[in-house]
This record gives structure tokens, sequence and C-alpha cells, in this order.
């Protein structure tokens, strides 16, 4: 099996005979040869992308083998375990109450598991007070670590769900959020001769508005007979299947969400940077348009970065400059530095539209002035007697999201012609 070095060498290598099948395209060449090399070009370049998955999966592996070869660390206390009333330590965690409760209900367990759901119930009320949503006829608070592979299974659906691009901002209640925001870039300081009275400038303060809308997961049916076997982790199937669902309608909502009843998408708010000249493509002094447009006080910073859809993505690696220089540039195998777009990194944002009539295709800026904003309250409802007649079990997930960009000056876009 090949080593990463070897994979990443081979990735460079599927670049450069990508390239070297667009530099033999000319003004001689013909329509049908010019349309061979581009579809020799895509070929490798779909190797290349291959490839980069294979890497990350392997990092990701080996990222996991290394902590499960590190020491064994101290018993976890507190969150993992409960203590009963007479002091001694229960033998079911949290994690596997909640499993308990999916596959069979609360009438089924005994009382030791029924009173890990009960002091799990009593934590949130406790930490909560204020908070709305919790569910008090057949649903529980769930523990951390199904929160956490919802999370996680929520960022594969898109940029927008991964805190390392956006803000995320958790809160443990609903309510409304008032954001202060200002902007003062216009405003300079001055001279002031000795014995002169200072001039006033005030500082003009805006306000926007963070909710928490509802989301739901939708009903997700499992058979008795599955919830029967206990080769599967039920708790890790029902959060995954959760975590996909919610993935896809966040990242939709937070990249292109209307702002009416939904939460304001990155793209909705975000302010032209660059109209380009056609409707069907991108050229380089386009691409170098929108990321001038951005003031250089928010192009610096590890959030700083472009955002489009795999379609794009495949127009822009054939863009070259006035020099034949191409302007995407492949992950760096000796330095690990991500692929980039003139040297800022890339987000691949697939509810981002295509290239196109009326379309912004291209987003760059400062992506951490995006706020989303999740309420860490997140609760399922286990539907029995509704679909009994199939001998199928129900299950509801429900979360609060918000999202607004806080400063429209710092994520600018490029928009297509009629």
């Amino acid at each position: 099996m090949a080593d990463l070095k070897e994979m990443r060498e081979t990735a460079a290598k599927k670049v450069a005979e990508a390239r070297d099948k667009l530099e033999q395209i000319d003004e001689n060449t013909t329509e049908d040869r010019a349309r061979e090399l581009e579809q020799q070009f895509d070929r490798y370049m779909s190797e290349y992308d291959d490839l980069q998955n294979k890497i990350a999966r392997r990092e990701k592996l080996e990222t996991a083998e290394k902590e499960m070869d590190e020491p064994t660390r101290a018993a976890p206390t507190g969150g993992d375990r409960e203590v009963d009333n007479e002091g001694g330590e229960q033998r079911v965690s949290q994690e596997d109450a909640y499993c308990a409760f999916l596959r069979y209900g609360v009438s089924a367990l005994d009382e030791e598991t029924r009173q890990v759901l009960r002091t799990m119930r009593a934590r949130e009320a406790e930490g909560r007070a204020q908070a709305a949503g919790t569910d008090t006829a057949g649903g529980y608070t769930v523990p951390q670590g199904f929160v956490a592979e919802v999370i996680e299974t929520m960022k594969a659906y898109g940029p927008l769900n991964n805190g390392d691009l956006v803000r995320v901002l958790d809160t443990d209640s609903g309510n409304q959020i008032e954001w202060p925001t200002s902007d003062d870039t216009s405003n300079k300081g001055s001279i002031l001769a000795e014995n002169t009275q200072d001039s006033e400038q005030d500082v003009t303060f805006g306000q926007k508005t963070l909710d928490a809308f509802k989301y739901t997961s939708n009903i997700i049916r499992i058979s008795e007979e599955l919830l029967q076997d206990s080769a599967i982790n039920i708790g890790s199937f029902v959060a995954r299947a959760m975590g996909e669902r919610m993935g896809r309608i966040i990242n939709e909502h937070m990249t292109v969400g209307t702002g009416s009843g939904q939460p304001n998408g990155i793209v909705t708010a975000s302010s032209e940077g660059t109209t380009a000249a056609a409707n069907n493509a991108i050229t380089f002094e386009e691409i170098l348009d929108l990321l001038h447009s951005v003031d250089p006080a928010y192009r610096t910073g590890m959030s700083v970065a472009f955002m489009f859809n795999d379609n794009t993505l495949k127009a822009l690696r054939k863009v070259k400059d006035n020099d034949g220089r191409f302007i995407w540039q492949p992950a760096d195998a000796r330095t690990g530095e991500p692929a980039s777009l003139y040297g800022y990194p890339y987000a691949i944002n697939q509810d981002m539209a295509d290239i196109g009539a009326n379309n912004r295709s291209v987003l760059f800026g400062a992506m951490q002035r995006y706020v989303m904003r999740r309420v860490r309250g997140f609760s399922t409802k286990r539907l029995v007697e509704r679909y009994a007649d199939f001998h199928q079990v129900g299950f509801i997930g429900f979360g609060r999201f918000d999202g607004e960009l806080m400063d429209t000056a710092a994520v600018k876009h490029l928009v297509h012609p009629t």
C-alpha cells in the first residue's frame, strides 16, 4: 500500500500531466483536438481529486491510530458515569442509557438506566433553566457524544457547518441575540495643533439579530428487527442519519437562505465585488478584481478564503493569467499547504450556484465575519404507536440554528450578467 508521501507525489504528477494537456492547446489546435485535450485534463484532475480524498482519509486514519496508541488516560469523572444515592458507582454510562432508550423505550429499561436518564434531564434543566424545547413526553436530553456525532456528520455536508471557516456561536438557550455592528473604516484620525480644541467624530453603530429557527431531521423510521439487532450501535446510526439530514438543510440555508423566516445566507448577505463579463465563464482578471474588492484589512487571517462549488472549481483550474501561469495551485506535497487560488485557500460548497446568468458563483473574504448561531439543546423524540402496524419505530431530531453576516464589507461575491 502506497504511503502518504508517495500518494502526494503521485497527486502532484497528475496535476503536471493535466496542465501539460492544456499547454498543448493554442490557436492552431482544431476544435476536436482541443476538446480531446480538455477531456484528458479533466480525467487527470479527477484522478487528482480521488488521490486527495484518499490522502485525507489516510491522514484521518493515522490520527485515530495515534490517539489509540496514546497511554491510557485517567478515567473520566462525572459526565460518563453516574453515582447513585448510596454513593456506589453505577455501571451504566449516559451513552449506554441513551442507546437503550432509543432501542427499547423507557418502559423496557431497568431502574438504574432510568435513573441515569432522569439525572441527565435534571442536569439539563438545572444548567438551562431559561431554555425552551426540552420534550417531556417521550424525548430525552441527548448525551454530548450523540450531539458531537450529529455535528461531526453535519460538517461533511458543507463548509458552513464547520467552525474552522465561519464563526460558530453556541448558546444554551434560544432567545434572540442583538449583535452590535459598526463600520468605522471611512473615519481617520487627524493632526491637532497645540492649544486647539479637538473635534468630534462619533462612531456609528448598527445592530443585527440572531434568532433560533427550529430545524427537524424529519421522521426516521427503523424496523423493530433492526432495533433488536445488538450488532449495530443504534445511537451512532440515528445520530448519523440525523446529522446527514440536518447538515444538508443547514448548509443550504447558511449559504443562500433568504433571511425571511430562515437564516440570512452568506451569499445572500454578501455585497457585490465584481460583475463578470460573460454569463458562462470567469477570467483571471475578474477573480483578481473580486479579491481586491475586499479591503486589505479583511484579507489577513486564517478564515480568509474563496468559496464556490465543484463545477466552478473545474473551470477555475483551467484559467491562466497573462503570463501563462495557472491561478489555481495544487496542494504542496512537501509543506502540506492546501490547494489555493491566488495564494488563498478555498472551500467547496455545493449549495452555491454554478457559473451562469445572474448567478453569484464565487465568494471571497473574511468568512468568520459570518456567525452561525447554534443552540446546544439538541433533542429527539421516539415515536412508537404511530408506526406500530408497520413494526417500526420513528425518531425525530430537533435543533435550532440561525446565521448572519455581521459585516457585509468583509465578504463579496462575483455575479454574472443576464
